[in-house]
């Protein structure tokens, strides 16, 4: 009977001693639990917790058991949560996708691609001319160009970060979302594929263009003595020019007429006048563009045309000049021999120069959402142009 009693009290004793052992790792579990979410979870906690213990307990009772199982399987405590979950890696790719695209400036991207389609075109004489040579040539002018194009905004970017804070903080390395060694290694890797590129495709004019393109673009940006050729309104200008009117129009012509098509150099009335008039549309970029970063360039000491002569002013020349452009291209147009292209380019280019008169009126120059907004309808009368420029003849 004695050991019948001993055995007895030996099993009470082993039942209090895990009944307690499993409340002492509930609670162990719990406090880790609590420290791991912090104060803020602590908080919020007490803050939805209006009665006191009732919902710590049933929180308690629905979670301690997964975190005892998870750590008793040895799992880390972050694998617990949404570490893995398909939604989290989709919208990081997502966000990825999202950054890269505001990274590469996409308007300066399309009109890059639009332009050499639109110059291409010029080179072609009849319907036997859009053979798949002719699309392979221009694809290839197209993705060096559109290398070099990121190689060239992304140097501008890390030149003026802290600038792009104040006028343009939605920018990946303005807004912190790009570090500045994920900055290099962007511009690095693509001015190297441009410039490879290039080099295999083995057309003279294609990386002529690309080796001006990348001499005047890190000019224009890189902070380096006698360089940084944006502090100056005149020479910036001048930069933009003549990549976007003269680089881009005469370089990727002759890399379709004379890479692509083996035909003599020759320069045409309609390539002639899409140099001319892109010239004017260069120079309204490169003016309008610094309008909407009055604050950020005042600040900065960059003295561009808007900060010497202030917003309203360098607004209205750019308009003048636009309209101006749009005058000499109906003029041409009604000088043409071609009935299609007379009406075309005369009716074409009344109805844009209408559109952006109308629209210039409207305009709140003491809006920067405003002024922007215009900056960017700027750009789509740049690609409406070049969706004329194959049609004049």
């Amino acid at each position: 009977m004695f050991v019948a009693n001993h055995a007895a009290l030996l099993n009470l004793h082993i039942e209090i001693c895990s009944y307690v052992a499993v409340r002492v790792s509930r609670c162990r579990a719990w406090d880790i639990l609590e420290s791991y979410c912090g104060v803020g979870s602590q908080q919020h906690l007490f803050q939805r917790n209006t009665g006191g213990t009732k919902e710590k307990s049933t929180f308690y009772r629905g979670h301690d058991k997964k975190f005892l199982v998870n750590a008793t399987a040895g799992n880390p405590l972050e694998s617990e949560p949404e570490a893995y979950n398909p939604k989290s890696i989709w919208n990081s790719i997502k966000n990825a996708i999202d950054a890269f695209y505001r990274f590469s400036r996409p308007h300066t991207v399309i009109g890059t691609a639009l332009s050499i389609i639109s110059v291409s075109l010029l080179a072609v004489k009849n319907l036997s001319d859009l053979s798949p040579l002719f699309f392979t040539g221009v694809l290839e002018a197209i993705v060096a160009a559109f290398f070099m194009n990121i190689y060239i905004v992304g140097l501008n970017q890390l030149s003026d970060i802290d600038i792009d804070k104040v006028n343009k903080p939605y920018l990946p390395l303005a807004s912190g979302e790009y570090s500045v060694g994920t900055g290099i290694m962007i511009v690095t890797s693509f001015l190297i594929m441009s410039f490879w590129l290039g080099w295999v495709v083995g057309s003279w004019p294609l990386f002529w263009a690309l080796f001006v393109s990348f001499v005047l673009g890190t000019a224009y940006s890189i902070n380096l003595p006698l360089l940084r050729w944006k502090r100056s309104a005149v020479v910036a200008a001048m930069c933009i020019l003549a990549v976007r009117a003269v680089i881009v129009q005469l370089a990727f012509f002759l890399h379709v007429q004379m890479h692509v098509y083996k035909r003599p150099a020759a320069f045409s009335r309609p390539l002639i006048f899409a140099t001319a008039f892109m010239s004017f549309f260069s120079v309204v970029i490169a003016l309008f563009k610094d309008i909407p970063d009055i604050d950020g360039d005042t600040i900065f000491g960059i003295r561009s045309f808007t900060v010497r002569m202030g917003q309203k002013r360098v607004f209205w020349i750019c308009i003048s000049l636009l309209e101006m452009a749009y005058g000499v291209a109906v003029l041409l147009g009604a000088s043409s021999g071609f009935m299609l292209s007379k009406c075309v380019t005369v009716l074409g280019h009344t109805i844009l120069a209408l559109v952006l008169w109308n629209r210039a009126k409207s305009v709140d120059l003491n809006s920067k959402a405003a002024i922007t907004s215009f900056y960017m309808f700027i750009w789509k009368l740049f690609y409406a142009e070049y969706l004329l420029i194959p049609l004049v003849r």
